[in-house]
């Protein structure tokens, strides 16, 4: 058990790798640039892959970090002993430089010597990888073990599932690892617990990743011209294990923010409850993360989709956890300027944006307070009435997220509580086809409106009914808009037909949109009723989604639409039309792309 900070620990591993010829670089953001596969960085080597891959990065090819990292894919499990939403990883990374010979040894100089963590050698595992039919057993990790001093039977072969760090997506960099841990003084759980097994025993600190292949797209492995090392130390982790802290909670990575939360709610957290205990914690992680998230240079604010769902999701658990403790309204943001200022040195942007993060979290806490107080209400009334009937149904689940804004994690927590359970794929079912409806509402908000109300892309937009018009004339009256998306520079346009259009139709559909903007039609708007439109012949494909008033824009004897506008005013504004490609879409979907413009 090591008397040492979090900071200390820190600034201690970006000492040793500084002078061992590493350049230091700061954390990326923890929302991932150019990249929608994922919504937040989730370990340290996700922002540096381009440079793993080969491309040449500016610091050289030596480099050292603390990454900020987010996975939510647990954060049901949060407030258990061990998972947290937040995390620090300590890194070093060669690109293309040194590799096992030099990082085995610098890895053993760190754990055991004096300067630094000064590990006692006997208290020290290692696991490296056993080799299957797809690569060798990495016996040159096992003998550079033993060359540091390593007992043999302290060295573990284990399988690909526990010794080998794979691509980041399909294809990629990959290779063996070898990890490294504390030996605690649980006794083993068998003749042959090793750190495969989950009883406790071995506790790990640190991996040092060796890319030496590339994951082909058939799944086959070919050697690396480049090989790299990518190394990761979890802070919390590693000094929860270095103090001999129970929890990650006990450590001083938590301690103030834990402590906040106590004076707000009059409890003690030590002498407090099993539930308490768990609502401290949950509280604890989830302010944490979100201050982490709205207090990034490239930060996002809560919302129902992407990076924002997972922030509203995180703070709204906050609140429910809070309340349950006795905390008063607008307590999160007091919490938050305790992150803030703990990681100001480490993290400079967070107290450069307090009074934004401050400020999201008091509107969110309000307005959700509100919501969180009318759906347990009414989680109460629907609980009375059931009775001996153990599971909440899927519409009943639904209603309670759809009307009262009751996010259904919420309810299945309070069920749970109760003894009861949610028919989730129940509530799965109603929220697809809610989805798919307000897909369709957002589609036509698109196509009725704009992306923006430039004046290009209104232009552009007036363009489309023209087009439309054209191709019901030269190809076919069945012709219907199946998508749209327009920017400033150009249009895209889906439309059924079930072959690829010729060179001379396209010709005939341009000669006939540039005669329609020759003609300087104007374009006029009036509000009607679906049935009258109808009846004046417009059309318009989500005609029933409208409403009973709608607005028919009329371009002279070409076009006459259900639209939701704006447009331009005459069609000669469009000045001349071109299109530039015709291509399928989809199964029976074809699709135009076109400018306009001299």
């Amino acid at each position: 058990m090591l008397n040492i900070t979090s900071a200390q620990l820190r600034e201690m591993f970006l000492k040793f790798f500084a002078d061992k010829g590493h350049a230091i670089i700061p954390s990326a953001s923890i929302i991932p640039e150019n990249d929608p596969t994922v919504l937040f960085t989730t370990a340290g080597m996700h922002p540096l892959v381009p440079y793993l891959l080969g491309e040449k990065h500016p610091m050289g090819t030596r480099l050292s970090d603390v990454q900020k990292c987010i996975r939510t894919g647990d954060i049901d499990e949060v407030g258990d002993a061990s998972h947290c939403t937040f995390f620090e990883m300590l890194g070093n990374w060669s690109l293309g430089d040194y590799f096992k010979k030099e990082m085995i040894p610098w890895s053993w100089e760190f754990l055991t010597s004096k300067e630094y963590l000064g590990l006692d050698p006997d208290k020290l595992a290692f696991s490296v990888f056993e080799g299957d039919e797809d690569c060798p057993r990495d016996t040159e990790s096992f003998e550079l073990w033993r060359s540091c001093g390593v007992k043999e039977d302290h060295i573990f072969y284990l399988p690909k599932k526990n010794n080998w760090w794979g691509p980041a997506g399909v294809t990629g960099p990959c290779g063996p690892d070898t990890e490294m841990f504390v030996i605690t003084d649980k006794e083993p759980c068998g003749p042959n617990c090793s750190p495969a097994c989950d009883c406790g025993r071995y506790l790990e600190i640190w991996n040092d990743v060796f890319m030496q292949y590339n994951k082909n797209a058939d799944g086959t492995f070919s050697p690396l011209s480049q090989k790299n090392v990518d190394t990761g130390m979890g802070l919390e982790r590693t000094i929860g294990v270095l103090v001999g802290a129970k929890t990650v909670y006990e450590t001083d990575l938590f301690s103030d923010i834990i402590a906040k939360i106590g004076e707000l709610c009059g409890k003690d957290y030590a002498s407090a409850s099993e539930e308490d205990v768990r609502a401290f914690r949950v509280v604890a992680d989830h302010v944490r993360t979100s201050t982490i998230i709205l207090g990034d240079r490239r930060g996002v604010t809560p919302s129902n989709v992407d990076q924002g769902y997972v922030l509203r999701r995180l703070i709204r658990r906050a609140i429910r956890f809070g309340m349950n403790l006795g905390m008063p309204e607008n307590s999160l943001s007091e919490i938050a300027k305790v992150v803030t200022n703990q990681y100001k040195d480490v993290y400079p942007e967070l107290m450069e944006n307090e009074a934004h993060i401050v400020e999201q979290f008091n509107l969110e806490e309000q307005k959700f307070q509100r919501t969180v107080r009318q759906g347990i209400k009414e989680f109460e009334k629907i609980l009375s009435r059931m009775g001996d009937t153990t599971v909440i149904d899927g519409v009943t689940a639904f209603r309670l997220y759809d009307t009262f804004g009751f996010p259904v994690e919420m309810t299945q927590e309070l069920a749970k509580e109760h003894g009861k359970t949610v028919d989730l794929e129940g509530f799965q079912q109603r929220f697809k086809a809610h989805q798919e409806l307000s897909h369709a509402g957002a589609e036509q908000r698109f196509k009725g409106g704009l992306a923006d109300n430039s004046e290009e892309t209104t232009k552009l937009h007036t363009a489309t009914h023209l087009l439309l018009a054209g191709l019901k004339a030269i190809l076919s009256p069945d012709i219907q808009q199946k998508g749209s998306n327009i920017t400033a520079e150009r249009l895209r346009f889906d439309f059924n037909f079930p072959r690829k259009v010729t060179k001379e139709e396209l010709k005939q559909v341009e000669d006939f949109v540039n005669e329609a903007i020759k003609a300087a039609h104007p374009i006029t708007c009036e509000e009607m009723t679906v049935d009258e439109a109808k009846a004046q012949g417009a059309t318009g494909v989500f005609e029933s989604k409208y409403g009973e008033i709608v607005k028919v824009y009329t371009m002279g004897n070409v076009s006459k639409e259900i639209c939701g506008g704006p447009h331009a005013s005459n069609t000669s504004d469009l000045v001349s039309f071109k299109i530039q490609k015709e291509e399928s879409s989809s199964s029976g979907v074809r699709r135009i792309k076109a400018v306009i413009g001299k």
